[in-house]
């Protein structure tokens, strides 16, 4: 039996009458604003060709990590679910197939904020109005796949069509940004630009790092495996992004642990990571290191940095051999801040010219380390709930716990870091619904004047972001 698709007008919203009605205010008065999404992982591609996806399972089931994680998680093998092996090997190549697979375990993802994104997508992109099953398989899929046959339906399209004023995508240094050549001088008024994601050749244990170095030295025209022209490199990289449209810098480092070395140091380390293997030791030694190196070339170019750590990637073995990177087997980890950051925050934490933007997938440092922090230097912002926590609850713990040490304003809005397109203007909505939820009860228990909180809702939903990310 079929049941009804319908999206709450109120989801989300505190049940409290008084405080819902509040939220309601709050929300009508921002729910219109543009999208800025300055970190994400979207393909500039899309926007580069403009070409019609070619089915329901290539947009929303085979690159979303979220999906198949859940899946794989019961079960399904992904080569199934159509994603592509590194050997090439044999995989699901019926989209109508992959789809079924997906509807019928679609109760999987009950409570999840997937579930949510998805059924907003369903809803308010394809007008669907029964829940996907596997009795609404075909039906789903054939309205879909009518709806992406449309020129309503071209990448450039819905990026209108959302109100997406801004995106950023992420690229490695070694990256041509020929999509990024191609949007700009396409003469579309869409906005996508770049960020700089320098872990390949930063990371000593990231796949393929010296081959990455040594095409980093030819893309530059430096010998990267020197201290100084390697330094050179990263400095031509950064600037040739920059002059794509990159704002920022993003850093997935294992740990949050930095270090600032004396140049003796640092040369000899150097010597020893471009010549070959070394110990976990050294690797981490010179990551840490180079985030100082990194915060120092942002006091000079101008770029904001991100740091993402905390994440034990590609966890499993055999899926990393099969798939490679970013296939759903990344795990959270306990991060130190205040003592990882401390050679670093000594350097340049109170910089004033310089914005640091701290991730984490550690909840349990949110009041005890990052929100201190936050709340003194001023170098460092807190991005808003990553990953594993981006979901209602997990940002709902987010205000609580931060906002009483580091205020509204040492935080920068909302990122959604999606490979699902159409998930954004879904994350986005969940995200405005959840701070002018918190902002209303604030309200209620008089806390917070209603006129403020309308200016807040403002500034958490647009301004914050536009401010910190220079865009």
């Amino acid at each position: 039996m079929t049941q009804p698709l319908t999206l709450h007008p109120d989801r989300l919203f505190p049940a409290d009458p008084d405080t819902r009605a509040v939220a309601r205010r709050l929300y009508d008065g921002i729910k219109g604003l543009p999208i800025v999404s300055p970190h994400g992982h979207t393909d500039p591609a899309w926007f580069a060709t403009n070409d019609l996806w070619k089915n329901p399972a290539e947009l929303l089931i085979t690159p979303d990590h979220y999906v198949f994680r859940m899946l794989h998680s019961q079960g399904v093998a992904m080569e199934d679910l159509g994603v592509p092996r590194i050997d090439g090997g044999p995989v699901e190549t019926d989209p109508r197939a992959i789809w079924r697979r997906f509807a019928e375990r679609y109760h999987l993802f009950r409570g999840t904020p997937s579930r949510l994104w998805h059924d907003w997508v369903y809803a308010e992109v394809f007008g669907l109005d029964v829940r996907l099953s596997a009795e609404t398989a075909d039906h789903y899929y054939d309205v879909i796949d009518a709806a992406l046959r449309t020129e309503a339906f071209r990448p450039r399209a819905l990026f209108d069509r959302y109100g997406i004023e801004v995106i950023a995508t992420t690229e490695s240094p070694l990256d041509d940004l020929a999509h990024h050549r191609t949007i700009r001088d396409s003469g579309w008024s869409g906005k996508v630009v770049t960020a700089f994601r320098p872990d390949p050749v930063m990371d000593p244990e990231f796949e393929g790092f010296h081959a990455n170095l040594d095409r980093l030295g030819q893309v530059t025209g430096q010998d990267a495996r020197t201290w100084d022209g390697y330094l050179a490199a990263l400095r031509d990289r950064r600037a040739f992004f920059a002059a794509h449209g990159a704002t920022s810098t993003d850093h997935g480092h294992p740990t949050a642990f930095t270090a600032d070395l004396s140049d003796h140091d640092v040369r000899a380390l150097f010597a020893r990571v471009a010549a070959g293997p070394v110990s976990a030791d050294e690797a981490e030694l010179f990551r840490g290191h180079m985030l100082t190196v990194m915060a120092r070339m942002s006091l000079d170019d101008g770029l904001v940095m991100q740091i993402h750590p905390g994440s034990f990637r590609n966890h499993n073995a055999s899926v990393f051999a099969r798939f490679g990177r970013d296939k759903g087997a990344d795990i959270p980890t306990r991060t130190d801040y205040v003592r990882a950051l401390k050679p670093l925050l000594d350097a340049v934490g109170s910089e004033p010219g310089l914005t640091i933007i701290l991730f984490t997938l550690d909840e349990t440092a949110y009041a005890r380390e990052l929100a201190p922090l936050a709340g003194h230097y001023p170098a460092l912002r807190l991005g808003p709930p990553w990953w594993f926590h981006d979901a209602p609850q997990g940002m709902r713990r987010f205000r609580e716990q931060v906002t009483e040490t580091a205020g509204f304003y040492n935080t920068v809005g909302f990122n959604d870091d999606t490979r699902a397109f159409l998930s954004i203007p879904a994350r986005h909505d969940v995200a405005r619904r959840i701070d002018t939820g918190y902002l209303a009860c604030l309200v209620t228990e008089h806390r917070l004047e209603e006129d403020e909180a309308h200016e807040l809702a403002h500034e958490l939903t647009y301004g914050l972001v536009k401010e910190t990310y220079r865009l």
